[in-house]
């Protein structure tokens, strides 16, 4: 019998693969951190599935996401990215990037890891929340606006609402799989 998947993935293996493995799984690796975070500020405006498809791409492109490489990239590698075909090449997403890899290790530097900085917008806790159908979850909530606003400030790039709650759905700050997902309650016993 085929297990039951939240909606949004059914039909593709490489999504429905990342759901039954990664997505809402709770994160507190830094480096696993940044990585989702700058995938998703180079899906803004674009679907997931395309930023998935083109993962191992960035991984090589962008020196496995290493956040103190990349904070010291030089013109002629922000060049060579642009020219990249393997990732989304946008300008302004490469360059938040670099200023993005530059603010995490400031966050890094302020509250020891950027884990304990951002899972202190909930608590330290996943939130449990109890999605019937996928396309009922919210894009945004009190807590990503919160969270937006204040990675804004502290210089972070392409980190609106809605990619910051996309953020925290991925990396398992909230529990978003529908309640009758077989995920559902596996991600919540990591919780």
């Amino acid at each position: 019998m085929e297990k039951h998947r939240c909606g949004w993935c059914v039909g593709d293996k490489l999504y429905e693969a990342y759901h039954d493995t990664e997505w809402g799984v709770p994160i507190y690796d830094d480096a696993r951190l940044f990585e989702f975070l700058i995938l998703e500020t180079f899906q803004a405006g674009l679907s997931w599935i395309t930023i998935l498809r083109k993962r191992e791409n960035f991984r090589e492109a962008l020196d496995n996401f290493d956040y103190k490489k990349i904070a010291n990239y030089s013109e002629s590698k922000l060049e060579e990215l642009l020219n990249n075909p393997g990732i989304i090449r946008n300008k302004l997403k490469v360059q938040a990037t670099v200023s993005n890899a530059k603010a995490f290790m400031k966050t890094q530097e302020e509250f020891g890891s950027f884990s304990k900085y951002i899972w202190s917008f909930v608590n330290n806790k996943p939130v449990q929340n109890l999605v019937a159908y996928y396309k009922d979850a919210p894009a945004t909530t009190a807590i990503s606006d919160a969270l937006s606003k204040d990675l804004k400030k502290r210089g972070f790039k392409f980190t609106g609402s809605t990619v910051i709650y996309a953020h925290m759905q991925a990396t398992g700050m909230v529990n978003d799989h529908e309640v009758n997902c077989f995920r559902y309650a596996e991600v919540k016993a990591l919780g």
